[in-house]
């Protein structure tokens, strides 16, 4: 039997590649700059069997239709959020992801950009290569303390709870928000749940770790940032469109809130050009899983999601098995 086409829309894991190359025949896009234009897409998905998607990768409707023979999707994301789901069952199209296993490297970079943005250390990095040093004890860049201060935790999942564990050894005080309580973890770390609205007006931190739904769109607008401190920064690693970035740009403007930390965006790559100007804002191309262990691992995942598929088994991380059960 023939190995089946697969298609990987940027570079991956070595690791990763290497097992892929035994199992099909493999074309890559080796542009890791940046996320693969949509006509480039289609014409790779026409002459391929899988398609091996990253989180970016939107994959639509006309990226489905190219191919009426298209056996799979299987993507490198957690959640598949820029595949049409609905149009890929209906063409019988399983679509495969990677279990939610990025808890500790987007923590990591959580409290990064929480220190980042609080202690100016960006606008310090350009002071330096411009080849300007206001001296040590200069109070040209006087910023924020971390250590001690409140956290609030909008969400306390995985994430949410990571981040907090990060928290407890700069001896901050965490206030966490989420539709349901969590008493394991307010006993194991010393977190306090409150309403959203107290969140808000005490935290020094305001730290997005909710899932992207109906109800949490746009959670953060005018009549929240109005309700935090003029001296708080606010910190999303979590989805963009959980900030209404339009409000986020007139908080900014208004000096209602300190400044914001963001690895995401509403409109990924696109963001208002606002924030790109503020010199408040600290701003990553959502790096959250952007380890390289953590990298090597997803990749696998998506391979082993292939090889089932080639095998005929049903992969352990498929969000439309009923259509393999059809076939």
């Amino acid at each position: 039997m023939a190995k089946p086409r697969v298609f990987v829309s940027q570079p991956i894991a070595a690791t990763a590649f290497e097992r892929l190359r035994a199992i099909a025949n493999v074309k890559i896009n080796t542009d890791s700059s940046k996320i693969i234009a949509k006509p480039r897409l289609i014409a790779a998905v026409k002459k391929c069997d899988i398609l091996f998607s990253l989180l970016h990768d939107r994959i639509d409707r006309a990226v489905l239709a190219a191919n009426p023979k298209l056996r799979a999707v299987c993507s490198m994301a957690i959640t598949p959020d820029n595949i049409d789901v609905a149009e890929a069952t209906k063409r019988g199209i399983p679509v495969t992801v990677v279990p939610p296993i990025v808890a500790e490297a987007t923590a990591d970079i959580h409290f990064g950009l929480m220190i980042a943005v609080a202690r100016r250390m960006m606008e310090g990095d350009k002071l330096v290569r411009a080849g300007k040093f206001p001296g040590s004890q200069s109070s040209h860049l006087a910023s924020s303390y971390v250590y001690g201060k409140t956290l609030g935790l909008v969400g306390a999942g995985r994430i949410g709870q990571a981040t907090a564990r990060r928290a407890r050894g700069f001896g901050m005080k965490i206030l966490y928000w989420g539709p349901r309580r969590k008493p394991e973890a307010e006993r194991e770390l010393g977190i306090e749940h409150v309403t959203l609205e107290r969140l808000l007006a005490e935290s020094d931190f305001v730290s997005l770790h909710a899932a992207l739904n109906a109800e949490t769109r746009h959670m953060i607008s005018d009549k929240q940032f109005a309700l935090m401190k003029p001296t708080a920064f606010i910190v999303n690693t979590a989805r963009g469109a959980i900030i209404d970035e339009k409000a986020l740009v007139r908080a900014l403007k208004k000096k209602q809130i300190a400044g914001a930390a963001l690895d995401v965006f509403e409109h990924e790559p696109k963001l208002p050009p606002a924030l790109r100007s503020m010199k408040n804002v600290v701003l990553t191309p959502h790096l959250g899983s952007a380890v390289k262990e953590v990298r090597d691992q997803m990749a696998n995942i998506v391979v082993d999601n292939i090889q089932a598929l080639i095998d005929g088994r049903t992969p352990p991380n498929c969000v439309n098995p009923q259509v393999l059960a059809q076939s």
